[in-house]
């Protein structure tokens, strides 16, 4: 672990020692009534994970502020330094967990358009999770699981709400997912573009 990432460890520990909490149990239990109720409203695993991407931009955009008072960091220089923070501190902070970052190989980025050329490099990496509170008493039925639900997709929306407020428009999604069956539990983050000072658009 580098130097930088050693820090920001500990900045996520430190705020995760001092940060109250709320009962894990209901938290989980409570989310998980939030998704069945949706499932229930939309009748299609398409739009609900629709849905709950929407929602978490909603509380992304707002919980930046939030980060960034608890904290106290600048800004950060490069977009691999910002995936450090999120993984190390962001979700440290708010959910006590801290994912394994990955930053996947240039040769993966060739099918991308020319556009990202100009980015900051890496401008991707991946988040793997040993754990995830929100799915914590989950368990998919084989419906969902074939119809597509990606159960936490709440959690990409938050890094897209709040990453855009620092005006960096991404791209975020599940790639694999324990309680669809499969071995580990990843999410996708790729820079688009640097934005100018702007208010994000409306998902409300």
């Amino acid at each position: 672990m580098s130097g930088g990432a050693k820090q920001y460890k500990a900045i996520g520990d430190d705020i995760w020692k001092r940060t109250d909490k709320v009962n894990a149990e209901l938290f989980t239990l409570t989310y998980g009534a939030l998704v069945v109720q949706l499932i229930k409203d939309y009748e299609d695993y398409g739009e609900v994970n629709k849905q709950l991407e929407k929602m978490g931009y909603n509380i992304g955009t707002r919980l930046i502020e939030d980060f960034l008072a608890r904290t106290g960091l600048q800004r950060c220089q490069s977009f691999a330094e910002t995936a450090e923070v999120i993984s190390k501190v962001a979700f440290r902070t708010f959910l006590g967990i801290s994912p394994i970052l990955s930053f996947p190989p240039p040769s993966s980025s060739s099918n991308q358009p020319n556009t990202t050329n100009n980015l900051p490099q890496p401008n991707e990496f991946i988040l793997t999770f040993d754990e995830n509170p929100l799915a914590e008493f989950a368990e998919l039925p084989r419906d969902a699981r074939e119809g597509g639900l990606w159960f936490s997709n709440v959690l990409c929306g938050v890094v897209r709400g709040a990453l855009e407020m620092i005006q960096m428009q991404v791209e975020t999604r599940f790639l694999s997912d324990v309680l669809r069956g499969d071995d580990s539990t990843e999410m996708y983050v790729r820079l688009v573009r640097l934005l100018e000072e702007e208010q994000p658009e409306n998902d409300e």
